[in-house]
């Protein structure tokens, strides 16, 4: 991408609109396109297409998504598939009634089976049953998935899709109603430690968890996946659909002892097994995206580190 193209980034608050936003601003790109929801309702096509006709960006990076944790998924399906679906197709079909250059589609680690090989490589998708719990998000994805290769075969398009794995990072959400596992430990176990702070006195103070914490997830610092994009937006035009992911596992309880010694929290966690685990393991095979030379750089440790700093300064109103 030249410096100066006009380039749109859909859902630019979000986790990953708002880390590719950074470092398209610390590479110096210097024609940003942005659209808050109050703006551009991405889900109303005709606004959609005059938008497009009226910017007329030439690249496009579209992380908007309505996007959440295993019971977000369970308590909002209709929601999932609908917002999802609606907001990719208008952004899709709009990119190429406006003869965008290149469109890059985020997807998730969810469109692939639940009992698949491991690691999971890109052409396990639809090999097998979708895990339950998320199946209306990861059908939307796939959707999309097919919708640009489709484009692609039929109109000459270059849009070219990813699928990064478990992301965390600053900007995440830490609402425990529709967060994801890290964040959600993170504000579980702060808010832990102040209650014990504040009655001085933590002899039965604990923290309940879902699952068993035997399942085992892969984790991504947003500002990686960031990286990833825009490596892939200067040098990936295939069809194929690439995974972006570090390639190491960790269980949720090892994440959970992580977490809980870099919050500080000394009291005791415990697991419910009465609630879903999800899939027994999620770890993405990147070979792909290994050989064409790209890494991620920030440590599990070093970026949950940042991501409560983060938290603390910006949810938690500072109170450490």
């Amino acid at each position: 991408m030249d410096k100066n193209a006009r380039i749109y980034i859909a859902g630019h608050k979000g986790l990953v609109g708002s880390a590719i936003l950074r470092r398209l601003r610390s590479e110096r790109y210097s024609h940003l396109i942005t659209q808050s929801h109050q703006e551009l309702d991405l889900m109303r096509q005709d606004d959609v297409e005059a938008f497009f006709q009226s910017q007329r960006p030439e690249y496009v990076f579209l992380a908007a998504a309505k996007v959440g944790g295993i019971l977000a998924n369970n308590t909002y399906p209709a929601e999932f598939i609908y917002h999802n679906i609606m907001i990719q197709t208008n952004v899709i079909h709009s990119a190429y009634l406006a003869s965008v250059k290149k469109l890059l589609f985020l997807g998730s680690s969810c469109i692939y089976p639940k009992s698949c090989p491991q690691p999971i490589k890109e052409e396990y998708l639809l090999s097998g049953k979708l895990e339950p719990t998320n199946e209306p998000y990861a059908i939307a994805k796939i959707a999309g998935i097919k919708m640009c290769q489709a484009y692609n075969r039929q109109y000459g398009t270059h849009f070219i899709s990813c699928m990064p794995t478990n992301l965390y990072g600053p900007g995440d959400n830490f609402d425990l109603e529709t967060s994801h596992v890290l964040a959600a430990l993170i504000r579980k176990f702060h808010e832990a430690k102040q209650n014990i702070l504040s009655f001085d006195d933590d002899s039965d103070t604990h923290v309940t968890l879902w699952g068993t914490g035997a399942p085992k997830r892969e984790f991504l610092h947003v500002d990686d996946l960031a990286d990833a994009v825009l490596f892939l937006m200067n040098n990936y035009d295939g069809n194929e659909i690439i995974n972006v992911g570090v390639g190491k596992e960790i269980s949720i309880k090892e994440l959970a002892d992580m977490i809980a010694g870099i919050v500080g929290f000394k009291g005791e966690i415990r697991y419910d097994p009465s609630k879903p685990d999800g899939m027994p393991l999620k770890l993405l095979d990147i070979s792909r995206l290994s050989h064409m030379g790209w890494k991620n750089k920030v440590s599990l440790q070093e970026g949950i580190e940042s991501t409560y700093q983060w938290y603390i300064r910006n949810q938690a109103g500072g109170v450490t």
